[in-house]
């Protein structure tokens, strides 16, 4: 087994976040094999590109040559191997209900956040076309979202209810990336989702 990564990935750390939480040692327990954006581009060469036409990362390869991308298809297949804690939901409308905040947390919070960091930061300049417009309209998105958000927490401590989940895992990445990338911050008066993220970001598992 082998899991692909991409330094400083959004959607990798996705996945180191929820490993960490299954208290798996990566490089230990599982061998890593990291990639960088500007340096070696190993993610873009053919022998990846061999295992994952795609191109992208995360993506894990088991023992078989098997390779599964896309960060959460890695994390339910570890959800499924390693069944403690529950990550996913437990039951079906627990894993439903998860899976609907997950789902909402990512085209909400993580696609927003890095499509701005796509269309309006200069690391982007000459990779990727840019569309400041469309960067600009998706900030104000985020920034609305993050408010829809802090009124949702005022319900339950985590994002989709008493426990911590991979929705939470979701979230808690979109708003570390706006805050590092963008200088994009939780406003002062959203009390609740601030509160959530003061208690997410003193997980051990955050600093994975």
């Amino acid at each position: 087994m082998k899991l692909y990564l991409l330094k400083n990935g959004v959607n990798p750390r996705r996945v180191r976040i929820f490993l960490a939480e299954k208290r798996v040692r990566l490089g230990t327990d599982v061998p890593v094999e990291e990639f960088d954006m500007d340096e070696n581009r190993g993610h873009k060469q053919p022998a990846y590109l061999a295992k994952n036409p795609m191109g992208t990362l995360p993506a894990l390869e088991l023992d078989d040559g098997t390779t599964i991308a896309e960060s959460v298809a890695i994390c339910r297949y570890f959800e499924e191997m390693i069944t403690e804690p529950v990550l996913m939901g437990r039951g079906a409308l627990g894993a439903a209900t998860v899976e609907m905040w997950n789902r909402r947390m990512e085209l909400e919070l993580l696609l927003p956040t890095i499509d701005v960091f796509v269309h309006t930061h200069p690391f982007w300049v000459g990779k990727r076309p840019q569309i400041a417009d469309w960067g600009t309209a998706r900030r104000a998105h985020l920034i609305d979202r993050m408010k829809w958000l802090d009124g949702e927490l005022q319900q339950r401590p985590f994002i989709a209810g008493e426990t911590y989940s991979i929705a939470d895992i979701t979230a808690q990445v979109a708003l570390v990336t706006a805050r590092g990338a963008l200088k994009l911050t939780i406003p002062d008066d959203h009390a609740h989702l601030a509160r959530w993220y003061a208690a997410v970001s003193g997980r051990p598992s955050a600093r994975a």
